[in-house]
């Protein structure tokens, strides 16, 4: 029996993007709405993006199949 090829993840795909040095970088979460409770410095800190943790990467990299 042949082993069929793992399917790359679309959504993982278009969320998360591999660095040079081999990282993973994603944008961070509570952005979409909700937005007049929280601080201007809170949301500046929202659109920067950020590195995976170290927990998830494996895992990531496997759904992205890379």
């Amino acid at each position: 029996m042949a082993k069929n090829k793992m399917k790359s993840h679309r959504g993982a795909c278009k969320r998360l993007h591999v660095t040079g040095s081999g990282k993973i970088s994603r944008h961070k979460a509570f952005k979409g709405h909700i937005l007049t409770k929280k601080t201007p410095k809170r949301k500046q800190g929202l659109r920067k993006s950020t590195i995976l943790g170290k927990a998830d990467h494996k895992r990531m990299l496997r759904s992205m199949a890379k």
